[in-house]
Formats: structure tokens, sequence, C-alpha cells
């Protein structure tokens, strides 16, 4: 099944499904994890770079059904050819006339333009993915294939609505959240976008897993890498709302202004607090490397069951109390990321971790987690990537001892 012609045939097709199977490969393969086969995560890794771009005629007729007929008289400029495809959608460069603009004067923004009928092709593309996956017998039975799919059914959902995504832009450049933070910078969105059409700010910057950016000062990475970890931990204990796709060209960094920008909040998801509640008692239990306390709040978050054998329990909890290394009292700060340190022996660590888990698991993980570790892995990939060096407990201090658990 796995010869170069098939592969490239399966790619060619994923490639053309775009939104499910793009998201897939992102899904089950999340930059480092390596839980899939080689020639699985092959696939879906060539998927990724093969995106393909709507057609002029079919963009027309996507901004003129969201937008109207003369939606061109919103813009001075509109750049037909865009500088991005993401699994639903592609990104174009545009300046938006004084007359529609917020804020009165003509304004460089960039438009998201979703790839025509991706939600109803949702469910079947998802089910020809699946058929596929375990057609082959690629995958072990310990990933829960099903509960994987339908996750990721429900996040595509959430992410083909521009108006959520809107709505969490707007959230997030609140007073509440980052709008009075000057390290971050969140675009503002246009009133006249539509739930398959965004029109948000053009921000400057650079993705942060960029040569240019892993090339400069070791001072100006770690000040990068800081941010990027403090604001998943605020994510996570202050908003209990986070944007979940660590891809690198989520986060631009521009130099002349020290600002992090934020960019695509289609994956941002809520957290209630009874959750957040139980899973900081078992980060802080990990953190403590208190193994009762893991095995017991884990059994509550239903990581686990109860019923699993030594093998699978040790190497759950293990896991846990290596993810959480940069937040131990006993760890020397600051804590470096890059090659050759400790969270590289880490990470291999918890790799050899993962075999043991898909074998004897028991039960797919809180659906909540999904995302959650995404993001959190993703934090971390890119403080590696930046070769960074920076003081991950006081992050964990400042952030966690504010935190009130309910009682």
């Amino acid at each position: 099944m796995m010869t170069e012609a098939n592969i490239k045939r399966l790619v060619s097709k994923l490639s053309q499904m775009r939104g499910a199977a793009l998201k897939l490969g992102q899904f089950m393969s999340i930059q480092d994890t390596h839980m899939l086969p080689p020639e699985v995560d092959k696939i879906f890794r060539r998927v990724q770079d093969s995106a393909h771009y709507m057609p002029d005629w079919q963009m027309e007729e996507v901004l003129t059904s969201a937008l109207g007929s003369s939606w061109a008289d919103n813009f001075v400029s509109f750049d037909r050819i865009p500088f991005a495809a993401a699994s639903i959608g592609q990104v174009h460069h545009a300046v938006l006339a004084a007359s529609a603009s917020p804020t009165g004067r003509e304004e460089r923004v960039a438009v998201k333009i979703q790839f025509p009928n991706i939600a109803n092709s949702i469910a079947s593309d998802l089910g020809y993915v699946k058929m596929l996956l375990t057609a082959g017998r690629l995958l072990p039975k310990g990933l829960f294939l099903d509960r994987t799919i339908q996750v990721m059914k429900d996040e595509l959902a959430d992410e083909c609505d521009y108006s959520r995504e809107a709505e969490f832009l707007g959230r997030y450049n609140s007073q509440e959240l980052l709008g009075q933070d000057s390290r971050f910078k969140v675009p503002w969105v246009w009133e006249g976008s539509t739930h398959r059409v965004l029109v948000m700010e053009h921000v400057d910057g650079v993705s942060v897993g960029d040569p240019s950016v892993t090339a400069l000062p070791q001072e100006e990475r770690n000040e990068i890498a800081s941010r990027i970890v403090e604001l998943c931990l605020r994510e996570l204990f202050q908003f209990r709302l986070m944007q979940t796709d660590p891809n690198w060209t989520n986060f631009l960094w521009n130099s002349s202004t020290r600002q992090v920008s934020l960019v695509d909040f289609g994956a941002t998801r809520e957290y209630t607090k009874e959750f957040m509640d139980n899973w900081l008692h078992l980060l802080k239990a990990a953190a403590s490397e208190d193994r009762t306390a893991c095995a017991e709040w884990s059994l509550k978050l239903r990581y686990i069951t109860g019923e699993e054998n030594e093998l699978m329990l040790n190497a759950h909890i293990d896991s846990m109390i290596l993810l959480a290394t940069p937040f131990k009292a006993s760890t020397p700060q600051p804590f470096a990321f890059g090659p050759g340190s400790l969270w590289a022996d880490i990470t291999v660590q918890i790799r050899a971790q993962i075999p043991v888990m898909l074998k004897y698991r028991l039960t797919p993980p809180p659906r909540e987690t999904y995302s959650l570790n995404r993001k959190l892995s993703g934090a971390f990939l890119l403080a590696a990537r930046l070769g960074a060096v920076i003081d991950t407990k006081n992050l964990w201090d400042e952030v966690v001892n504010e935190y009130h658990f309910n009682q």
C-alpha cells in the first residue's frame, strides 16, 4: 500500500479534500509527537505542503455570496492572489476603504475567504480518511480513532464559522484579556465580516518559526518564548480561553515594536471552571511528583478508568511528571529548551512512553485535552526551536499563585 506511487495518489486526493485531511494531519502529527507510523506521518506532512487555492471565479462567487455583489466597493485594492492557504480557507492582502474602515482611514487588512462547501463536506471527508486509515490497519487501537474523528468533526464545524472567530478576536482584544498588554498585538475585525469571509487588521511581523527569528540574539529569542509560554498559562488559568492551534505562523514577531502579533483564532476553545480546577490539581501533583495524587486526579478527569495495568498507569504518571518538569521547584532555572538541553532529554523520555500507552490505554483522553495538549506542547516545541532559556517556574508562580479553586 505504501509505495511511492500510491502515496502520491493519496496526497493528491487528500490535498483536494482540504479541510478534513489537512486538519487530521495537524491534529494527529502535531510537530513532534511521533504517535503516527512514519509512512502515515509522511503522507499528512506532504498534504499540508500541498494545499490548493480556489480558482479566481470560485473566490468571486464566495465573496459575492458573503458580502454582496458590490463587495469590491469596500476596498481600495484587493490582491486576488492569496498569500496563504489553510485547512478551510485562504487569505488575501487588501486595503479597506476609508468609508468602510473602523478608523475612518484606509487600512491594510487580511481577508480570509472560506472554501465553498467545506462545512458540508466535513463528515464525508472524515469518513473517507477514517476508511483509509482503518483499511490499512496503520494505526494502533490506543489512538481511539473514532473519538479523535468526532472531536475533529466538532472542532472543524466551529472553525467553519468565521463569526465565532471574530467574536474571539474581540474578546482577546478586550481590556480584560490582552487589550491593555502592549507586548501583544491582536487585530481588530471589520464589522462587515460574515461567517464565510473574515476581514481583519493586517499585522506586521515574521513567523516565530522563521529562520530569521531563530537567528535573532539569544535575549530576543528568550523574550519571544517566554511570552508565548506565559500566554499559554494565562489562557489556561486566567482566561480559561485558549487559541489552541500551535502553528508557528499564528505567532508573528515584530522586532521594531517588540510585539508578538496573534492571528487565526478559529481554533479557540473555552474550558469550564470544573475541568480547569481538576486539570490544575493534576498538573500541580505532577510538578510535586506526587504519584498518588496524579492517579487520583487522572481518574477524576477520566484520563484513566481505574482498571489499567501497572505498566499503563506508570507510563501515564511518568509522562505527566516529565511534562511538568519546567514548573517543578527542584528544576534549576532558567530552564533551557534547546538541543542538548534537559528538555530535549525529557521529550525523548516522554516519547518512549507513547507505545506503552497506545498498547494498554483503556479509554481515550478527555475531550478538552486534545486541544489543550496540542497548544501546550506546541509552546514548548517553539521554545525548543528558538533554543530559548527562560524562567519557567517564575512564569508558573506568577499565574498559578493567583488561581482560585472552587470550594
